[in-house]
């Protein structure tokens, strides 16, 4: 069997690599994370497991995880990262590679939506109610079931609850509103259900670890 065991005595794994640990139940009780499309999946097989699949990386205790095809490069800037800081921001720029913490900001909700038809269902009826706003009652109502049947359903394939999954909804519409115009924040939290940007700032800054005019810059 192929020795995982880092120089620092911490097991290692990335992405789909997390399962066969999962598997084992090393991750029993622990926080982890994964290749963030596998994340619907993984929590439904893993359920013991405390997973964050919008962190890149994950160290927990004598276990790291990290997710995404490139988490190899990720794990190896982290490892370099506990010796010295400074080469990991070093070696980073010799392979072209951000140093990044978060996969929020790739995720595709309706990707995730996919792995469960009354998730996907309640997916689509709040893109068509971005601009009205939340309400859990209503959701249920239109999607025939109860709101406690779609609490559990999303927090079993999403890990999180029907608010949450809105939310992650209106992030990446106010991205794409973002990208290659002008538009003014406040339309466009309008657009998202907000009755002003200062509440859609806070909740980019907090999803995505940036603020307007960087995700502006970052998306030209």
């Amino acid at each position: 069997m192929a020795d995982n065991r880092a120089p620092n005595g911490q097991d290692q794994n990335e992405g789909p690599g997390t399962f066969l640990l999962a598997e084992t139940g090393l991750l029993d009780h622990c926080e982890a994370t994964t290749t963030w499309w596998l994340a619907p999946l993984f929590r439904q097989r893993y359920p013991k497991v405390l997973l964050d699949e919008s962190r890149m990386l994950v160290s927990a205790g004598t276990v790291v995880t990290t997710g995404a095809a490139m988490g190899h490069l990720d794990l190896a800037l982290w490892l370099i990262r506990t010796v010295s800081p400074e080469l990991s921001t070093l070696v980073s720029r010799y392979l072209l590679a951000d140093i990044r913490s978060l996969q929020a900001t790739y995720i595709i909700p309706n990707h995730l939506a996919q792995a469960d038809p009354m998730v996907l269902r309640f997916e689509r009826w709040a893109r068509e109610n971005l601009k009205k706003g939340f309400s859990l009652q209503k959701a249920a109502e239109a999607l025939a079931t109860s709101a406690r049947t779609l609490q559990r359903r999303c927090d079993a394939v999403l890990g999180k609850s029907p608010l949450a999954y809105f939310q992650d909804l209106r992030v990446e519409h106010a991205q794409s509103l973002l990208h290659g115009n002008d538009i003014d924040i406040e339309a466009i939290a309008a657009e998202v259900g907000y009755a002003d940007g200062a509440t859609l700032r806070t909740l980019l800054r907090e999803r995505l670890g940036r603020g307007v005019r960087d995700l502006r810059s970052q998306l030209r």
